[in-house]
């Protein structure tokens, strides 16, 4: 298995990817204008030249990181694809300077074994919601923030 950075060849199928899991009630949809305008925060798996899953480590801040669009090929689900993408994620932000590194997810089982726990979303800076007014749920988010610290006492009122 291959781990590397998204190219643009890879847009398309990050695009589905994402989008059946939508479709599913497991995460949010994504536009294809926003996968191609971030590309560059994605990492993905490949295996055989496939490409079996992808996530994203988008920077906010100095010190703050979102862990977002996190997919796994159906066919491939529980081989620890994902868990090593997360991983991969966790690995840029510290290599990057960033320790406070959170989440918005339906996933809350797979990112609690990725080593994140559950914070209050109202604790978060108001600079993370920027990108929440183009969701459909807003404002009624109904997404679990999670962070990676165990403890789940992330200080965020320096970011």
């Amino acid at each position: 298995m291959l781990y590397r950075k998204a190219i643009l060849r890879d847009v398309e199928i990050i695009h589905l990817m994402a989008n059946d899991y939508a479709s599913e009630g497991k995460m949010l949809p994504r536009s294809l204008s926003s996968l191609y305008e971030n590309i560059r925060d994605f990492l993905v798996a490949e295996e055989d030249g496939l490409l079996l899953g992808a996530g994203a480590l988008h920077v906010l801040w100095d010190n703050l990181a979102e862990v977002r669009t996190v997919v796994v090929h159906a066919g491939h689900v529980r081989k620890g694809i994902g868990k090593r993408l997360v991983g991969g994620l966790l690995e840029e932000a510290k290599a990057l300077g960033i320790s406070k590194v959170f989440t918005l997810t339906y996933q809350q089982p797979f990112f609690e074994k990725c080593g994140f726990c559950v914070i209050d979303k109202e604790t978060l800076p108001q600079k993370v919601w920027t990108d929440c007014v183009n969701c459909p749920k807003f404002p009624n988010c109904d997404e679990i923030c999670m962070v990676t610290d165990s403890g789940g006492s992330v200080n965020f009122a320096s970011s």
